[in-house]
This record gives structure tokens, C-alpha cells and sequence, in this order.
């Protein structure tokens, strides 16, 4: 008998989820959401067969579907050549009265469980079931686990001065507050990619011994209106709840770029959260927010001013110490025969991400060839393919090749009569220089301009003409000499004609030819090397001069 009843409950309960899920189905609004530009290309193509237009939206009827976009991102004009129909409120009857009949036949169904169960079922008793099945299906924010320490990170000394302070305030808050001191609410974490932001707010998290929460900016970013700024809340709660803890955001720009007035409800509704959020951080309640980005300049200045981001910090790119204390870090388990300052001083603009990556090629390089140490000529062979990627030489003519082996001969050969900063040229890689950020003279910059001009030089003396992949090199050099006289006052005067620029690259035209004349010599054993091998360092150029 008390099979009978639990069998009979049981259809009961699965009955009425099979018609509240059918009702669901059926009256739920199904059009998909599309963006102001994809309406503004159905309406341009004429693809719109009907409009109609609701309180809350507005609905684009196709031959693919129905589709529907906010009222508010829409404007009258737009629709000037449809017939605009007004859509009723029925949506919401037919809501009220499938709520009145799932609710009707839930009562019902209570009503009978408490008869043949004689259990009492309250309404508390309900909602608290409901919230606990709520809080299952809601995944919870979680702290992670930091296992990352400051001795794994090299080269951030600096840095880890900055941030000490905020470690000892979570061991030791008393200390401050009786000095009537407060933890910093925020701490900025500025730089280019790659230079370690994520592993450094791991680092005094572990060392603070506190929970750390990891959120990238682009995880805010919903679909829905108010569910980034419901997740914000969330993360903040649980931090609170667990302080002392260490909330970390990367790439904070996702959601934190200044409001420009143009209409994006959903990702101000987050920035509008997580600024309330910030304010409302109690003196006392030990959670401090450490975010990275590398583009502040885009950062709105409500959530940099002092109280929410006190503290900016730049971790810049490594200088050739703390890329020989990083490239320490990474070759500690790799066997090798090399001086870690000669690799540092290679790896010119090179972040603690790169240096990482060339370790690894390296070790991968003397796998594959069956060495038993890394050594130089690893480190050589793999530093373009991590820097630029690997190119496969084109397949050239024996022309074609004769003349690119002439042109990167006399790149090799000015660079290396300059002293610039590379070590290895290859026939297949264009650019010869890495990207730097560190100011430079004038007197470097024209020879690095000298050294984009050589190529074509070089082959206009020797065949009377050059190829046209010189273009890559001369737009670089137009845009170093239009710098130096627009930008960086090196010119004749601070105030320039517009004829400056093409006296000025010219004038060291005329240089590098002179220069090249000399040395045609120099560059034709250079050419012989790279007929060989296809690639030769800057310690043979040198052997040569």
C-alpha cells in the first residue's frame, strides 16, 4: 500500500514538471537577441518581412527567424519604410495565467501529499527548499589555492617592496590599525603583457596565507543586464566572508574603460557595481582588490581615484639583470652549458613570457637533435621563431635568392658596424631589431635607419635595382625619421617643413652608401656564409670587419 502511494506521488510530481516544462516551451518568448548593427543590415537588405514593436522590444520577423533587439537601442527613424505594428502586453497575460495554473496545480498536488502522507507541508518549509536548490545549481565563488611564491618569479624586486607592506598588513593588522593606518583598498598592477601581473598577485597571496579569488574582466561580461554586476556582488560577498582575502582582476579594462556617453547598459551596470562595491569596503574588513591591465590610459577615472585603486604599480619590461634572475628560474631543471648573462643579453625586449617560451624551444631544439645540454647555438636557432614565429623560406629563384642573400648581407653588415642589438640573422626573418620601449638617441636612431636603408643600398650598387620586400623596411624607416623630426625634435630645428623629413633620410641614404663602399668586401664574405648556411651571427660579421 505505501508502494502504491510513493508510486502514485511520484507520477503526480512527474506530471506536473512534464506540463510546466511544455508550457515553458511553448510560451516562452524564442526570438534571439541581435545587435543594433545586425538590425541595421536586416533593414538594409530588406530582409525584414514584419516589425513589431513592444514596450521592452522590438521584433524583426525574417525568412530565417524572428529576431528582437531593446527598444531603448532603437530609434523611429529607423523603421520610416516598414509598417511598424504595436505589439500587445499578451506575453504577459499568457505568463500570469501559466503561472496561475502551474501554481493552481501545485497546490493541488500539495494538498493531496498531505493527505496521503499526512505530512505538513509549510510554506517556509518550500522556500527554504527552493533556495537550497538554488544555491546546488549556482556555482559558488570559490577561493583558489596560490602555490606560486616570490622566489618563483625573478626579477621583480621592486616590485615585491611595493607589495610587502600590503602582505605583513594581512598577517599582522593590528600593527597598522593601532597606528591608525588602513590596508590599501586597491592595487593597480600596470604593465605589458607578459611581464607576470597574474603570477605576482598569486605570489602575495601565498605569502599572506589568505584566500585569493581570480576573476578575468571578461568573465563579467554578460549577455543579460544586472548579471555582471550580480556576479561583482557575489565575489565581493565572498571575500568578505572570508577575510582576509585578496580579490585579483585581470584585465580590468574589460569592464573599467571610461563611459563615453555611448549606451552599454550591461557593462556600466558592472563598473557601476564594482565602484560601489569598492566604496563600500569597511576599514576593517581585510579584503584588498589587486587588478591588472596594460592599457590605463582607458581606465575610467572613477575607478582610478585615491580610496578605490591607492596604489599603481609598473611592472615594466625585465632589464638584463632580472632577465638573467628569470632565465635562471627557468633553466634550474634544464641541463646546460651556457652563461645565463650572454642568453640575457640577447633577449632585448624580451617579457618573463617570452624568456619562458625560449628556454623551452631551446630544451625542445636539443631534444630533437639528440643533445645532451642546451647550449648557444640552441638559444640562437630559436629566438626568432619565439619572437616573430616561424617562417618557412618562400620558394624563391635562384635570382630572387641571390638577391635577398645581398640584401640581408648588408643589413647584417651595418648593423653589426653600428653595434645594434641582435645576434643571429636569418634569410627568412624580415625584421632584424626587437621591439623596445627604452628611449633611444638620435645618433642610435639614424643608425638603426641606416641599417633598414642597407638592403636596398646594397642591392641597387651591386644589380642597379632591389626587390619590392623592401617595403617592409622602408615604411619602418620612413616612420622612425617622420618621429625624429615631428615628435622627438631631432631635426634642424624643433619646428619643421614638410621637405625635413626627406632631407633627413636622404642625408642617410648618402651615409650608408658611403659607408657600404668601403666594405663591399666585408658584405661579399658575408654573402658567402649565408649562400652556406642561411644565417650567420653577429660574432662572424665582426670576424669579417
Amino acid at each position: 500500500m505505501l508502494t502504491s502511494k510513493k508510486n502514485r506521488v511520484i507520477l503526480y510530481i512527474s506530471a506536473f514538471i512534464v506540463i510546466a516544462l511544455i508550457l515553458f516551451a511553448l510560451l516562452r518568448d524564442n526570438a534571439d537577441n541581435i545587435t543594433l548593427r545586425e538590425a541595421t543590415t536586416m533593414l538594409y537588405n530588406n530582409d525584414v518581412q514584419k516589425v513589431i514593436a513592444t514596450k521592452e522590444y522590438v521584433y524583426l520577423k525574417t525568412d530565417h527567424g524572428v529576431f528582437k533587439i531593446a527598444s531603448s537601442q532603437v530609434t523611429p527613424k529607423m523603421f520610416a519604410d516598414q509598417q511598424v505594428e504595436v505589439g500587445s502586453e499578451s506575453n504577459l497575460l499568457v505568463y500570469i495565467l501559466t503561472l496561475v495554473l502551474i501554481l493552481g496545480i501545485g497546490s493541488l498536488l500539495v494538498r493531496f501529499l498531505q493527505k496521503q502522507s499526512g505530512v505538513k507541508i509549510t510554506r517556509e518549509g518550500i522556500v527554504k527548499d527552493l533556495s537550497a536548490a538554488k544555491n546546488q545549481i549556482e556555482t559558488p565563488v570559490q577561493a583558489i589555492k596560490s602555490d606560486v611564491s616570490f622566489e618563483d618569479i625573478g626579477g621583480i624586486s621592486e616590485v615585491k617592496i611595493e607589495l610587502e607592506e600590503i602582505i605583513d598588513f594581512m598577517k599582522n593588522p593590528k600593527r597598522y590599525k593601532s597606528f591608525g593606518a588602513r590596508l590599501p583598498r586597491g592595487v593597480l598592477l600596470v604593465g605589458p603583457p607578459g611581464v607576470g601581473k597574474t603570477m605576482i598577485a598569486k605570489a602575495v597571496a601565498n605569502a599572506a596565507g589568505v584566500p585569493f579569488y581570480y576573476q578575468s574582466g571578461a568573465s563579467f561580461v554578460q549577455i543579460y543586464v544586472g548579471m555582471g554586476a550580480k556576479r561583482v556582488h557575489e565575489l565581493f560577498a565572498a571575500a568578505k566572508k572570508n577575510a582576509p582575502s585578496i580579490i585579483f582582476i585581470d584585465e580590468i579594462d574589460a569592464i573599467g574603460k571610461k563611459r563615453d556617453g555611448q549606451r552599454n547598459d550591461e557593462r556600466e551596470a558592472t563598473l557601476n557595481q564594482l565602484l560601489t562595491e569598492m566604496d563600500g569596503f569597511e576599514a576593517s574588513s581585510g579584503v584588498s582588490v589587486i587588478a591588472a591591465t596594460n592599457k590605463i590610459d582607458v581606465l575610467d577615472s572613477a575607478l582610478l581615484r585615491a580610496g578605490r585603486f591607492d596604489r599603481r604599480i609598473f611592472v615594466e619590461l625585465p632589464t638584463k639583470k632580472e632577465r638573467a634572475s628569470i632565465l635562471s628560474k627557468y633553466l634550474a631543471k634544464v641541463p646546460h652549458q651556457l652563461e645565463v648573462d650572454e642568453v640575457a643579453a640577447m633577449t632585448v625586449g624580451f617579457n618573463g613570457a617570452s624568456l619562458a617560451a625560449l628556454v623551452n624551444e631551446a630544451a625542445l631544439l636539443a631534444l630533437r637533435q639528440n643533445d645532451f645540454h642546451v647550449t648557444m647555438e640552441h638559444f640562437h636557432q630559436v629566438k626568432d621563431k619565439v619572437m616573430f614565429g616561424k617562417k618557412k623560406l618562400q620558394i624563391l629563384s635562384e635570382k630572387q635568392k641571390e638577391y635577398l642573400i645581398t640584401y640581408q648581407a648588408g643589413k647584417a653588415f651595418v648593423a653589426t658596424y653600428y653595434d645594434l642589438r641582435f645576434e643571429k640573422l636569418m634569410l627568412s626573418n624580415e625584421k632584424l631589431l626587437p621591439s623596445t620601449n627604452e628611449p633611444h638617441l638620435k645618433h642610435e636612431l639614424e643608425a638603426e635607419v641606416k641599417m633598414l636603408l642597407a638592403g636596398s643600398v646594397t642591392c641597387n650598387m651591386k644589380y642597379g635595382e632591389h626587390a619590392s620586400s623592401a617595403k617592409v623596411d622602408l615604411d619602418e624607416a620612413k616612420e622612425i625619421v617622420a618621429k625624429m623630426c615631428d615628435e622627438y625634435g631631432m631635426a634642424s630645428s624643433v619646428v619643421v617643413s614638410d621637405e625635413e623629413q626627406e632631407v633627413l633620410i636622404n642625408k642617410m641614404y648618402e651615409e650608408c652608401k658611403l659607408l657600404i663602399e668601403e666594405y663591399l668586401s666585408v658584405i661579399d664574405s658575408i654573402e658567402s656564409v649565408l649562400v652556406e648556411r642561411e644565417s650567420i651571427t653577429k660574432q662572424e660579421v665582426r670576424k669579417f670587419l
